[in-house]
This record gives structure tokens, sequence and C-alpha cells, in this order.
């Protein structure tokens, strides 16, 4: 599984908003080929700061497949106003302890 970052910098007061514009939009990444899972969370110290993290199969199935899509188009209009700057996209490979063999014994 590939993981999908960014940091969205929503614009002054534009939180509230953004919120419902995101939960409106989950559905179109959801049915995404290749989705996984999707977190959203505000910052707990900073207004209108939120953690995007997308689970994929691969990062194909999120740069060439939903960023090709017509989904994508509805998602961009109705989230991409929000941002201020526009975010920018990390993508983090497997968890190096998910292959420690020792992770299930630690407390």
């Amino acid at each position: 599984m590939i993981l999908e970052h960014a940091l969205l910098q929503v614009r002054p007061g534009q939180g509230a908003a953004f919120e419902e514009a995101i939960l409106a939009a989950r559905p179109l990444i959801a049915a995404s080929p290749g989705f996984i899972s999707i977190e959203v969370r505000p910052a707990s110290e900073q207004a209108d700061l939120y953690l995007l993290v997308v689970g994929w199969t691969d990062i194909a199935a999120h740069r060439d497949g939903f960023r090709s899509s017509d989904r994508y188009a509805q998602w961009r209009a109705l989230l991409h106003g929000f941002y201020k700057p526009m975010p920018t996209i990390t993508y983090f490979a497997q968890d190096l302890f998910a292959q420690d063999p020792f992770a299930e014994s630690i407390p």
C-alpha cells in the first residue's frame, strides 16, 4: 500500500465549509479503483490546517487513475478553491514496522 500525504492549508475562516465539502467529495475518491482509505484530520493547534492521508494500492491508482478521471474534476471543483497555497502531494511506501517480526510482541 502507498500513502498519499498532503497538508491542506484552507483559506482563513473557511474550515467549516471545507469540512462540509470534503465530506461531500469522499464518495468521488472512494469509488476509484485502487482506493483503500482516506483520513482528513484538523490540526489541533492551528486553525484551517488539515492533514490528508489516502491509502492506495499503488501510485498509479492515484496519479494515473483518479487524477485523470471525471471524478477528480468534480473533486477539484468542490475542494481546490479552499486551498491557499495549493498543497504538495507526497507518496510514502510500505511501513517499516510492517516488516518487523517483533512488532507484534512490543507492548
